[in-house]
């Protein structure tokens, strides 16, 4: 007898947002579901359906009860989720990879405008997403029964979900009852899905994962399934596009950041495996061999299903390279025997990759993403970034590359540009590479190392730097605070759209600083209208940049709420919110809004200024609109150091950032060279001189010196150092620090010590043997 439990409530939506939310959606709890799932253990069941989902992947008992669940060889089909087509929304469980994660298509085989898009961003930010959804089942105007009588049209991936469900009984019910448990479990249900399922021309891996699901073809493939595991996706193919997107979008080449894929490994041999030895390359020709690949995967894989993380670089050897690179990786599972078996059972597990490679790009186009940097919800309250949106109050589609910014990746792509991304501290990537450092949207704070790094950077080695910021208030994040029903406490942002403070702290040796208004307005660029949502403004600038000032509304000024911003009472003024300078050999660009770049409720996008500031930032060259001398600054902006904006001491910022209370290393996104280390160029020796105004920067504190930014203070300036500031004299006195090898300049230092020590004693030696001399000869005289 097969045994179905089919869920389909309400969505499970993020833990602290059911009451905010309970006039629009109906409340729903954890322990609701947990009384469920132990329902479905203790009768047995065999396959359950979900049509719910959210995206708190770490509220642990449902996660943990979800392996629970698979663990009692529970098929789970689950929804991936309507908040398409945005990328990075999968909802949880169906992000699981236990789990059979079900996206939508219509009759016409296009993915649905509403079916969630992947990656998974549970490994963001020194990671890579899984694939996801698995597969994609109709669920555009199904019709369905209602709950009176007669039939109504459906749509939504909770109606995709039970039509895969009912997929997997009919697969079910055709293995005798006596082998079913020996033979179908989650993971090997899942194998015999995705290897039968239909790609389908257009949508990439993470629209449709393996493509729609095909019954027979999966029937075909359980009808003599022998237990064994496998890779999903099983092919990484660089030609094969869009399908392979984002890889095929841009070749490897040397000198990058590793490109991480991240494969799921399927164990049908049991709920639990072992990987005892290292995952293999093996090249199919010999320029395979100018890959260098490293791995990180789960040892223990359990229940059902692993990960297999693919690090790729190619070799400096590789640099002028151009071509095509394939072969296999292969990995090796084990799994304890099975109930009357005595030989371990063991399968072999193989990858097949296709890779475009292509010679290094000049500096001037490469790019470096700060992922490092961002915090996205879960765990903690990271609000929106436009205060205009009130149907989703949360920041948790990853702040990606390739998920709600992944329209701007293409078009950088298509403008010649390559980037890369850097999921580990400022100190874990060689400037000397990149024309232009990115950063949009950041929450984090930073080591005092990575401040100091990023100055030499800019300053001396000609790193550009553009940076796109976010609104930050104090007074809006205590109106935005509210009581959770379900988690019993009040919930409270744990930062503003981004950490202005943070980011003041790192723009400071550049005289730049943001200030707290939260501006909303539309405004003409270069004849180009844009929309400036919930943006901050620029309060320090330094004399000699280009500033842009237009005339916006400040929320801030009567306390944005979640409310609809209002037009009432409110005052035009210009405000700074786009810069432009030469420091040093660098140049630097900041923008007061990222909601120009992020798909996600993007009003207007801002790629052209995108564009001309990477022009400028990488190489150089100036745009006539935005190097107009009437936006020249004679004097610089300043502000007083109490009017700028403050961290806020009732929120333990520590429990959600990757800076605070933890070590500075570099982590396997980087390069291998520094893998595990604290970076580049933090050997260096010497103090540069101090910049009027700002604190010295001590070049030699070692590799283990760390400091806490919570308790960082924002320099203070004399009426001297204020006025030195304001005359911007500073660049021009900067002081290029002396860089001296700690490999020689040690023992240069003891060698010359033991000089002088041993010519003092020699000296010493020699006026006792005159003396003794002398003392002789006038006894020999006597």
């Amino acid at each position: 007898m097969l045994s179905v439990l089919v869920l389909h409530l309400m969505p499970r939506f993020m833990r602290f947002v059911f009451s905010r939310m309970r006039s629009l959606l109906q409340v729903s709890y954890t322990s609701w579901f947990l009384d469920a799932f132990n329902y479905a253990i203790a009768t047995n069941m065999d396959v359950l359906n979900l049509s719910i989902g959210g995206p708190d992947y770490l509220d642990l008992p449902f996660v943990e009860k979800v392996w629970e669940i698979t663990a009692n060889n529970i098929i789970m089909v689950s929804a991936i989720g309507n908040d398409g087509p945005l990328y990075g929304t999968l909802n949880n469980p169906a992000d699981q990879s236990d789990v059979i994660g079900v996206g939508g298509i219509d009759y016409s085989d296009h993915i649905a405008s509403f079916s969630s898009r992947g990656m998974s961003t549970w490994e963001i930010p020194h990671g890579y997403g899984r694939v996801k959804p698995d597969v994609v089942a109709y669920g555009r105007e199904i019709m369905g029964s209602k709950i009176s009588t007669g039939c109504k049209s459906l749509s939504g991936t909770s109606v995709a979900s039970p039509v895969v469900a009912g997929v997997v009984c009919l697969l079910v019910s055709i293995i005798p009852e006596n082998k079913r448990k020996e033979i179908l479990n989650p993971a090997s249900m899942k194998q015999a899905l995705v290897e039968g399922a239909a790609k389908l021309a257009g949508p990439n891996m993470y629209e449709q994962g393996a493509g729609r699901v095909d019954l027979l073809e999966s029937y075909e493939i359980l009808k003599s399934y022998q237990p064994r595991a496998s890779i999903f996706p099983s092919v990484l193919d660089y030609t094969d596009c869009p399908y392979s997107w984002p890889f095929c979008l841009q070749p490897l080449y040397a000198g990058a950041m590793p490109v991480i894929f991240n494969a799921t490994v399927l164990n049908g041999m049991g709920v639990i495996g072992y990987v005892h030895s290292p995952p293999i390359w093996h090249p199919s020709n010999e320029e395979g061999n100018l890959l260098n690949i490293r791995f990180t995967y789960s040892e223990v894989i359990w229940p059902w299903t692993g990960y297999l993380a693919l690090h790729m670089q190619i070799k400096e050897e590789g640099a002028h390279f151009s071509g095509v690179i394939e072969g296999n990786v292969t990995v090796r599972v084990h799994s304890p025997p099975a109930q009357g078996e005595r030989a371990v059972r063991t399968s072999t597990c193989v990858l097949k990759l296709k890779l475009n490679v292509f010679p290094t790009p000049p500096r001037s186009k490469r790019v470096l993403w700060d992922q490092f940097h961002s915090i996205k919800y879960p765990p903690g309250y990271i609000p929106r970034d436009s205060l205009d949106v009130r149907n989703d109050i949360l920041d948790w589609h990853g702040d990606h590359l390739h998920t709600n910014f992944h329209i701007m990746f293409n078009m950088l792509r298509d403008a010649g540009y390559y980037i890369e991304t850097l999921g580990s501290p400022l100190t874990c990537f060689d400037a000397s590479q990149y024309g232009t450092l990115l950063m949009v949207d950041l929450e984090d704070e930073y080591f005092q190392e990575e401040i100091e790094k990023l100055r030499d950077d800019v300053i001396n080695t000609g790193l550009g730097l553009a940076v796109f910021a976010e609104w930050y208030n104090v007074d809006t994040m205590v109106k935005m605070r509210f009581f959770d029903d379900n988690t019993r406490s009040w919930w409270t942002p744990v930062t503003g759209g981004a950490n202005i403070p943070a980011l003041n702290d790192l723009l400071a040796p550049f005289g730049i600083a943001f200030g707290d208004k939260i501006l909303n307005g539309d405004f003409s660029n270069d004849d180009e209208q844009s929309r400036y949502a919930s943006g901050t403004d620029i309060v320090r600038f330094p004399r000699g940049g280009y500033v842009h000032s237009f005339p916006f509304l400040d929320s801030s000024e009567s306390g944005a709420t979640q409310n609809l911003l209002l037009n009432s009472g409110m005052n035009k003024a210009d405000s700074p919110i786009l810069g432009l300078l030469e420091v040093g050999e660098g140049r630097i660009a900041v923008y007061g809004d990222s909601n120009c770049l992020d798909s996600s409720h993007m009003v207007t996008n801002c790629y052209r200024l995108l564009r001309k500031i990477l022009d400028f930032t990488g190489s150089n060259i100036k745009d006539p609109v935005l190097f107009s001398k009437s936006v020249k600054q004679d004097m610089p902006l300043y502000e007083d150091d109490n009017h700028l904006s403050s961290r806020r001491t009732d929120v333990n910022f520590s429990m959600y950032s990757a800076v605070l209370g933890k070590d500075l290393i570099c982590r396997t996104d980087s390069r291998f060279e520094v893998w595990g280390t604290k970076g580049y160029n933090l050997h260096i020796r010497g103090r540069n001189r101090k910049l009027p105004g700002y604190d010295v920067i001590d070049l030699g504190r070692g590799l283990n010196s760390t400091s806490d930014t919570s308790n960082s203070r924002h320099p203070k300036f004399t009426e001297k150092n204020k006025g030195d500031y304001f005359g911007n004299r500073y660049l021009g006195e900067l002081d290029v620090p002396e860089l001296v090898a700690s490999q020689w300049l040690v023992p240069a230092v003891i060698a010359i010590t033991g000089f002088v020590l041993f010519f003092s004693i020699w000296w010493i030696r020699q006026k006792r043997r005159r003396r003794r001399r002398s003392m002789s000869g006038r006894l020999a005289n006597l």
